[in-house]
């Protein structure tokens, strides 16, 4: 499992190579609702790793069908299956998708044209490669403090990361030098934890 629990827009954009237009426009019509996104007035889309897996999924069968095709079975799973997308394994037969679950195939009756399997362990093994790529971060993230309104209330944190600069100050307020800090979050580098500490120093001064 990846160790990304909740995914932005812009990282579900790079994992499955959907635009952002695609995302939002799924959203509001109801095609793909991502899960963690209950209200709208607080919080932005945000995307489980399951969501990931079932837009790669559906990313992946874009290639072989119609939108129309993806919406009419979709509208019919959604009433029948919790997660569909990223549970189910689906066949293309045509220039319709098919699936199958625990009674067999479902919607390939009469059918005898050659099936392309879409193998939802592939799918899920390249989402979770892509999703860990999130996790490295260039040269350039490292000691950079920003802030986006999506990533942990806006909250300045180190670049590349959702870790808040308050949250390194703490420690250091604590007694704990630079190498414990680092120690308690592996993904950070002693530049990082110096740039926070100085960071929080500066605004701390200001403030009073």
């Amino acid at each position: 499992m990846s160790t990304i629990v909740a995914f932005t827009p812009d990282q579900v954009c790079r994992v499955t190579s959907l635009s952002r237009r695609q995302l939002r426009y799924w959203d509001d019509t109801g095609f793909f609702t991502p899960g963690f996104a209950a209200d709208r007035r607080r919080f932005a889309r945000m995307y489980s790793f399951r969501d990931v897996v079932g837009l790669r999924t559906i990313a992946t069968l874009r290639h072989e069908l119609p939108l129309q095709e993806l919406r009419r079975i979709g509208a019919w799973l959604h009433e029948r299956y919790e997660e569909p997308w990223a549970n189910l394994q689906f066949f293309v037969v045509g220039r319709r998708a098919v699936f199958e679950d625990a009674k067999g195939f479902r919607g390939v009756a009469g059918s005898d044209q050659m099936a392309l399997r879409i193998s939802l362990s592939d799918v899920e093994r390249e989402t979770e490669i892509a999703a860990n790529g999130l996790l490295h971060r260039e040269g350039s993230q490292v000691g950079n403090i920003v802030r986006n309104r999506y990533v942990q209330h806006n909250a300045w944190v180190l670049d590349g990361t959702r870790i808040p600069t308050l949250a390194i100050w703490d420690f250091h307020l604590a007694g704990f030098d630079v190498q414990s800090i680092c120690r308690e979050y592996p993904r950070l580098t002693e530049v990082d934890v110096c740039s926070a500490i100085e960071f929080e120093r500066q605004r701390t001064s200001q403030a009073g």
